[in-house]
């Protein structure tokens, strides 16, 4: 029998293949062009991991483990903070380089990144007009679809929460009686530490995609000013209006109702 071949690194990680999917479509080259495909892969890698640890504390929570989906919550939260400080590089770009290929991407747009929308729809912010901008995109409707269909982080946190006794009814009308609920989570915290501890990771999961949203509207507008984007949008002012979307609205507004009482 013929030995096995060790096992190496670059065979591993398929590095000649993943080497090989940068394509700069400009002619003639434009430069900047590659550093500007491998930073938006490189989102779309983080983006993978993001889901797969998210899937992970759904599961965790599903099992009663808080603490191991702590865990995952806060890895993601890590994640996001560092694609919140990758946006700058895109700044290393001098806006008149960008101009030089950017025509090529239409209708290419970021909005279309699938996974960036799966991690929306995962922390629980599923907004409609996003499906039907993807209605055209057999596959990716098909994927979308099947992410808006599955418990989010907010539904697996909820539903662990109830698990525990606290009395949390679903739909508008049951908005008072969620927060009146939670409102015991964080002022008896320390009884239910673990908890606390997940709701503030989820907290800061929520912040840090609220960074990133603002962080990447200063800098297309440093890149582009107020030009439409390449998929037809109006650009920075889309980008604005979603700055204000959250995951977990009701562990925003909590504090909105602590008060201390005694001494």
């Amino acid at each position: 029998m013929s030995e096995q071949k060790p096992l190496s690194y670059n065979e591993y990680l398929k590095v000649i293949e993943l080497l090989n999917l940068q394509v700069p479509l400009a002619s003639p080259t434009v430069h900047d062009e590659l550093f500007f495909i491998i930073i938006h892969q490189a989102y779309e890698l983080w983006f993978k991991e993001i889901l797969h640890d998210a899937d992970g504390a759904i599961a965790a929570m599903d099992a009663g483990d808080p603490r191991r989906a702590l865990h995952l919550v806060r890895r993601c939260g890590s994640i996001q903070k560092h694609l919140v400080a990758q946006i700058h590089l895109m700044e290393a770009m001098t806006p008149m380089e960008f101009l030089r290929f950017r025509e090529q991407l239409k209708p290419a747009s970021g909005f279309q990144s699938i996974q960036f929308r799966e991690v929306e729809f995962t922390l629980g912010v599923k907004n409609t007009e996003i499906l039907k901008a993807f209605e055209k995109d057999g596959p990716a409707s098909n994927q979308l679809m099947r992410r808006w269909n599955r418990p989010s982080l907010r539904d697996a946190f909820l539903a662990l929460l109830r698990r525990d006794g606290f009395h949390l009814p679903e739909g508008d009308g049951g908005k008072a009686e969620r927060i009146q609920s939670l409102l015991r989570l964080y002022v008896e915290f320390r009884r239910y530490w673990d908890l606390y501890q997940l709701a503030e990771a989820l907290v800061e999961l929520d912040e840090q995609l609220s960074l990133w949203r603002l962080h990447h509207i200063n800098m297309v507008e440093r890149q582009i000013g107020s030009k439409q984007g390449t998929g037809g949008s109006e650009g920075v002012g889309y980008l604005r209006r979603t700055l204000d979307a959250r995951g977990f609205p009701e562990l925003w507004e909590v504090r909105t109702h602590m008060q201390v009482t005694g001494a």
